[in-house]
């Protein structure tokens, strides 16, 4: 039941954006057909920001359709979030297992998570219950050499498929595993397997990796709540667009007061029958503290990212609040089953129990159905897949710029929702694009200084210029979406013009720069990092087919149990 009430909060919040076509929203760029490219795999000259995502998409969709398979993970990632959370307190009543299936769905984490397209920290957040139920398996399992549960790689996979991602899962299973007397060995070598490819392609570009800042634009948020209390919620997203109208409200603090009254009801029995408790409250303080240094210190954060490679990891401090899921769904299940007992023989229990599990609902009504109308679907243009179909053919070396020169958009087809421009997505090369990002009447550059000459040529005199100036960057093609505003001219040859879309060649050959490649060494070590996840990706996929075999097998009276 509880797995059954998980699919139809799913249902219910996505809505319109489980219809026909793709769900474009913010940083969620699906297309119909990734290209593995270099970028993809992390080898471009900018930071890996969607290493592994966007190369395992890449794969996964020459299987299953991108299409399908974006619905895959957004009713997957939902409905797992529900049933984890109510297997984490398998031992709990009914009442309580929904009461947290509702808690750990419809919060307002995975509210504006999925409005801000962030689906890698959304597999994240479900992956979390999951990873806190194998570490105990792994923590309880006699003799030094632990081998976990059989789904345990499969989990650590699908929760680690960006930074923030594989930091959040990485801290779960090794906080709640990892036991002394134990040998680690497996443990570790899981985890760094399953990080290895954003690890190892970010390691190359420390360089560009200082230079991140922003702590402050990205910080923690309050919305009726100030920041810190809305973060109990797990609440408080950096951007105050993808904020739900309610959370400006009262409803709230009503939020706030019933999850603090359920926490503080359940703490006590939580605490006294939980072996895990230090790890799991040590989880829980380590996702507030983050969030809340992130809204109090964010000057002090920014001068030391400057010094620290990979500190900006954590601007969008909010991000890692997943971390303090268990200890939420624990205590407010065990603070569901203390208030059913004070109501034995005053009331009826099952209304309680109704009460409990709509509550949820009650204060955060506008995250049904498609956030609102804040997300939707959208179909991509024909032009763009004959735009990529032109360029497919095309046998010219170089990569594609692509113009106007912005990173967002707000397409007339996708509704004017904006979206980060998903035309690099839809080419079969390497492309270089804008990554500066203006937030409010804030301006923070982009990292990749491959970029910031490709600016510069742009601000040359003439289009002839520009386009030699190009040419040295290793820029083959340019393509310039009209539609989406002005753009800066670039002489060369038309290969394609359907009016919105309008690819041309340079004239020249490109050549890449040396400066925007990466050495044999590092390029070693990153093939090396891929290898590795490909070997962990097999031996997850084996293990799944033999789970699913072993319950096919399995007597139905033990499926029961």
């Amino acid at each position: 039941m509880p797995t059954v009430w998980a699919g139809v909060l799913a249902v219910l919040m996505l809505g319109p954006a489980l219809g026909a076509g793709f769900v474009l929203s913010y940083d969620m760029v699906w297309v119909p057909d990734l290209a593995l490219t270099r970028d993809v795999l992390g080898l471009g000259s900018g930071l890996p920001r969607a290493v592994p995502s966007d190369a395992v998409i890449a794969v996964l969709d020459e299987v299953v359709a991108g299409l399908a398979l974006q619905k895959l993970v957004l009713v997957g990632a939902l409905v797992l979030a529900g049933a984890g959370a109510a297997e984490l307190v398998r031992e709990r009543s009914l009442a309580a297992r929904l009461a947290v299936v509702s808690l750990a769905l419809w919060s307002p984490y995975v509210a504006e998570r999925l409005w801000m397209g962030h689906w890698p920290m959304l597999l994240a957040y479900a992956a979390v219950p999951w990873l806190v139920l194998a570490g105990r398996r792994w923590a309880a399992e006699p003799g030094p050499a632990a081998r976990g549960p059989v789904w345990t790689l499969p989990v650590l996979l699908v929760g680690s498929l960006s930074a923030s991602a594989g930091i959040v899962s990485a801290a779960v299973i090794l906080a709640t595993g990892l036991r002394r007397g134990r040998r680690p060995v497996l443990l570790l070598a899981m985890v760094a397997a399953v990080n290895a490819p954003w690890v190892v392609a970010g390691l190359t570009h420390a360089g560009e990796a200082v230079s991140a800042t922003g702590f402050e634009v990205f910080a923690l948020r309050g919305d009726a709540l100030p920041a810190p209390l809305a973060a109990l919620t797990l609440g408080g997203i950096w951007n105050t667009s993808v904020i739900p109208a309610s959370r400006e409200g009262w409803p709230a603090w009503v939020a706030l007061v019933l999850l603090v009254a359920l926490v503080g009801a359940g703490l006590k029995r939580w605490w006294v029958g939980d072996s895990q408790r230090i790890a799991i409250l040590g989880l829980w303080v380590a996702g507030m503290a983050i969030a809340i240094l992130g809204w109090a210190a964010p000057q002090t954060l920014d001068g030391l990212a400057q010094e620290i490679p990979g500190l900006a990891l954590m601007r969008d401090s909010s991000r890692l609040l997943p971390l303090c899921l268990p200890l939420l769904v624990l205590t407010v299940a065990a603070g569901v089953d203390a208030l059913r007992e004070r109501l034995r023989g005053t009331a009826p229990r099952w209304a309680a129990a109704v009460v409990l599990a709509l509550a949820p609902i009650a204060v955060l009504p506008d995250a049904a159905w498609g956030l609102a109308g804040g997300i939707g679907t959208a179909d991509y243009p024909t032009s763009w897949q004959q735009a990529r179909a032109r360029l497919a053919e095309e046998t010219a070396p170089g990569d594609v710029l692509v113009l106007p020169w912005s990173a967002y958009r707000a397409p007339a087809w996708n509704d004017r929702r904006p979206v980060l421009d998903p035309l690099p997505r839809m080419l079969p090369r390497a492309s270089v694009t804008n990554g500066d990002l203006v937030i409010g009447r804030t301006e923070i550059a982009g990292e990749d200084p491959r970029a910031a000459a490709a600016a510069e040529a742009l601000a040359a005199p003439d289009p002839t210029t520009r386009a030699a100036e190009l040419n040295r960057l290793g820029i083959g093609y340019v393509i310039t979406d009209r539609t989406a505003g002005e753009a800066p001219q670039v002489a060369g040859e038309t290969v394609h013009d359907s009016g919105d879309l309008l690819l041309q060649r340079l004239p020249g050959e490109a050549t890449r720069p040396a400066a925007y490649t990466i050495g044999p060494v590092r390029l070693t070590a990153v093939v090396l990092a891929w290898v590795a996840y490909g070997l962990v990706w097999l031996g997850a996929t084996t293990s799944t087919v033999l789970l699913l075999i072993s319950i096919v097998r399995r007597p139905a009276a033990n499926v029961r149990d």
